[in-house]
């Protein structure tokens, strides 16, 4: 996203998210525009038809919003919209893109079933190891699940108490299928009701009832000697998650859903329609018919419900009923309840059958398990396989050294209380982002968590700079700490700081700031912002808050400037803040100067970064519209679009041009303007992110590779799991500060050639790497390009690489008798610049390179019939 804290009222749009009319269907990309999902897609595995919309446990993408004003227009903390990325575990981040669906599965089982059959092993790991697989007494998610949990208890099983051990050897003694059923289940909305007689893996589980029974069963566990402890913010344990003496795997339906409640979610939308029609409630969608339902039922008496209880048997028909008889009958009824809740339960249930849900305690126990494993709160069905099918496929890796520390997490005690911060921080999102606009009491609710939190970060910020002062090496605190309790409540602290920006506690906020920065260790990438509202606060605000120290008003104005100054200066210099807020600073630092008026000899020149917009160029075309989009489908009415001539194609789509340096053939309207600059003399590619990326895997390949703990579990990663995170930049600051002067210097040509030479060969699976680009035109690139504006675009990946990745304009381009490299972002009357684009469009510019909008204009439009 740009950041653009500019005094210009023209400028004020920068940064903000604004709001298209729905008429231009601004919104309306090329995926949007199909029919999108409500949750998830259903997968097509015939035996896992209940999978749909329950793919994994991974969480849903949500916003993640900048509170921090980037400008006095938005003082008042109005916050900012990030663009949304899908969310992916850092794992799956750093694993060759690998197949994962039935089809691949199907592969890796016959693939295991080709290997010589020996007598069941140790284990998941023993399995894998040596490839041994035998059809009906193991699975890919089995053999997945049991590695991750043979690998943590053989390096970190001083993380589990006793009871949770006991746990653990009752789980290798279940049989197969019910281990099975259980990991199948696991990969699901887990805490929702299954049906039993729709679950399916008949292939897998041969005797439904008796893996069932199994998980069901009731057995004891040992005696823990670790206490509980509460921990800053948290609210009581959630209910069911604490491990007693005695536990079950799975809950079935029949000892627990009691209540209409529990039962009508169980209900298919045609089935409660059938229940509704009885029960003679209304409503328009699903929700409404379960409210109508319960409001029903709750308001009728069991009278009926009485009557129908004594005469629905056989023995109440054949005699006769005396007033004791009624009397007992209506006690009975009363205590069943005095409404139609039991009558409709039994109802559901009939037509539900049997149901089954795994146990709360036992699942969040494994779910540790898997934080654990996969050093990520964050896990997938995906992340559980790819490893498995990342080992069977013909491919070639980086040699690195795979690093796989027991101290991630030190003690229990700091992973159970990391467990809790989570807990907590979701609690302040849930306020903050995914309820609307948080009221006064969310607000405070917010600062009164942080409020417990802040004594313990204040500690944990103390220890944590002691241990990177005497004992953490080789950068390795730096992926460490984000699996610190002290890396989620730092965000808890930066979330209070937008509380009081929206509260208007400007001093309390200055203060809250100035501790943020003062820390180094957590949240690099907030750094920049965190400067900009301080510097903001001190400029306007502070003035008024401190002691004037017998100052006139305006001297102390002018004093508090000063303060903002240096501010911005220190930001400036700051080797941690990101390369994307150096504007937003250098243009505070060009107004607070000039509002001092400081001496033109004495201010700051940043007249070398070279801003200029996108030159916008216009290219004039022939484009098809295929006549069979234009005609509405059959049996479907003629819908008006939004656009004002009936032969314009519709907003969302693709269109479709004719490229005539290439015999008149239909093209893109990237190839067309492609094939345009080449007639020009200009080489290139449509290639969006990918040459970037390309330059930037040759030119780091060995900064990716060098060895820093823990960022390497397993032999089959493309690159280091925190290279999507902000620890990778501040635990390689030296190499990269280095590998930045070489490439300043020239030298990337050299450095492209001594990776293409020693890897070319084997075609070594590099995040972010296309062997299919020409050596020839790497090299051209390289000369073509400038050293310090290369670099430049290096450092933006090497900070961001997760949120740079996308947003590159379409084009490449390069010539070589003139020395110069092009970057092109074509558009079609159909299109608008996203916010990754205006980033990107800015770090290039920024960096003194020509970034051109290519505006593809219609001279003639085609109407062809197909």
């Amino acid at each position: 996203m740009v950041l653009s804290p500019s005094i210009n009222s023209h400028n004020l749009m920068h940064g903000l998210r604004i709001k298209h009319p729905k008429s231009t269907k601004y919104d309306a990309t090329e995926e949007s525009s199909a029919e999108r999902p409500s949750k998830r897609l259903k997968r097509l595995d015939p035996d896992t038809r209940e999978d749909s919309n329950t793919d994994s446990g991974q969480q849903s993408p949500r916003r993640e919003k900048r509170e921090i004003a980037e400008s006095e227009a938005e003082s008042d903390g109005e916050k900012v919209e990030e663009p949304t990325s899908s969310r992916q575990t850092e794992l799956e981040s750093a694993l060759p893109p690998t197949k994962t669906d039935k089809e691949a599965i199907e592969e890796y089982e016959a693939y295991k079933a080709s290997q010589e059959i020996e007598p069941e092993d140790g284990g998941g790991a023993d399995r894998l190891g040596t490839r041994k697989w035998v059809r009906g007494k193991s699975s890919i998610y089995v053999d997945a699940f049991n590695l991750a949990l043979d690998t943590v208890l053989d390096e970190e099983s001083h993380l589990f108490d006793e009871a949770e051990m006991s746990l653990f050897e009752h789980w290798r003694q279940l049989s197969y299928e019910a281990q099975y059923l259980y990991v199948r289940l696991f990969l699901r909305k887990t805490a929702a009701w299954h049906r039993i007689n729709a679950l399916g893996y008949h292939s897998d589980v041969t005797d439904m009832d008796l893996s069932v029974k199994r998980l069901s069963e009731t057995r004891p566990l040992a005696v823990s000697s670790v206490s509980a402890h509460f921990h800053p913010g948290e609210l009581e344990p959630p209910e069911g998650t604490a491990l007693g003496e005695m536990f079950t795997f799975a809950d079935k339906s029949e000892e627990h859903i009691t209540t209409l409640e529990e039962a009508s979610t169980l209900l298919k939308l045609d089935e409660l329609k059938a229940i509704a029609r009885e029960a003679k409630v209304q409503g328009r969608n699903k929700s409404e018919l379960l409210d109508s339902l319960r409001r029903t039922s709750q308001q009728q008496t069991g009278l009926g419900w009485a009557s129908l209880r004594r005469f629905d048997t056989e023995s109440s028909v054949k005699s006769e009923a005396s007033a004791k008889d009624v009397d007992e009958s209506n006690s009975e009824a009363n205590a069943l309840g005095s409404n139609r809740d039991a009558h409709f339960t039994r109802k559901i249930l009939d037509e539900t059958g049997p149901c089954i849900r795994l146990s709360l305690a036992p699942l969040k126990l494994f779910e540790r398990v898997h934080l654990v494993f996969y050093r990520s709160s964050e896990w997938t069905e995906k992340s559980l396989t790819t490893i498995i099918l990342a080992r069977i496929a013909r491919r070639n890796f980086p040699e690195y050294i795979v690093s796989r520390s027991a101290s991630v997490f030190p003690s229990r005690a700091l992973l159970v209380e990391f467990e809790a911060s989570l807990r907590t921080q979701f609690r302040i999102d849930n306020i903050l982002e995914f309820n609307g606009k948080p009221d006064a009491d969310g607000l405070q609710e917010i600062l009164d968590v942080f409020d417990q939190v802040y004594p313990r970060w204040k500690a944990l910020l103390e220890e944590e700079q002691r241990k990177e002062d005497s004992v953490y090496e080789s950068g390795e605190g730096a992926y460490l700490r984000r699996l610190s309790p002290a890396w989620v409540y730092t965000r808890i602290v930066h979330k209070a700081a937008y509380v009081l920006q929206k509260l208007k506690h400007h001093e309390r906020e200055h203060v809250l700031l100035s501790e943020l920065l003062a820390q180094r260790l957590f949240h690099a990438s907030r750094r920049g912002a965190w400067y900009q509202r301080k510097a903001l606060l001190e400029e306007h605000y502070m003035w008024a808050l401190r002691p004037d120290e017998g100052r006139a008003e305006d001297a102390q104005k002018k004093a508090w400037k000063r303060i903002a100054l240096q501010t911005c200066e220190e930001g400036l210099q700051d080797p941690l803040v990101h390369l994307i807020h150096h504007y937003d600073l250098q243009k505070r630092v060009t107004k607070l100067e000039k509002a001092l008026k400081i001496a033109k000899r004495l201010q700051h020149d940043f007249a070398h970064v070279r801003l200029a917009k996108p030159v916008e160029v216009a290219i004039e075309g022939v484009r098809i519209e295929k006549d069979s989009l234009l005609r509405p489908q059959a049996g479907t009415a003629s819908k008006r679009t939004s656009s004002p001539h009936p032969n314009s194609t519709r907003r969302g789509m693709k269109t479709i041009w004719l490229d005539h340096l290439e015999g008149d053939g239909e093209c893109s309207v990237e190839a067309m303007c492609l094939s345009l600059y080449r007639s020009q003399g200009w080489k290139g590619y449509h290639s969006e992110g990918g040459i970037v990326r390309t330059l930037f895997a040759y030119l780091f390949y060995d900064i990716l590779f060098t060895y820093v703990p823990n960022v390497f579990q397993t032999q089959f990663q493309t690159c280091p799991l925190d290279l999507h995170t902000d620890a990778f930049f501040p635990s390689r600051l030296s190499e990269i500060n280095h590998r930045l002067v070489q490439i300043g210097n020239g030298e990337a040509e050299t450095l492209i050639k001594k990776v293409w030479k020693e890897q070319y060969a084997k075609k070594t699976c590099v995040v972010g790497l296309d062997w299919a680009f020409e050596l020839d035109d790497l090299v051209e690139i390289a000369s073509c390009f400038d050293g310090e504006a290369l670099a430049t675009i290096c450092k933006v990946l090497g900070q961001e690489y997760g949120q740079r990745g996308g947003g590159v304009p379409d084009l490449f381009v390069w010539r070589t008798d003139t020395k110069e490299v092009r970057f092109a972002e074509v558009k079609s009357e159909n299109d608008r610049l996203s916010d990754t684009q205006r980033m990107w469009i800015h770090v290039l510019t920024g960096a003194g390179v020509r970034v051109e909008l290519c505006n593809a204009v219609a001279k003639e439009v085609r109407t062809v019939d197909y």
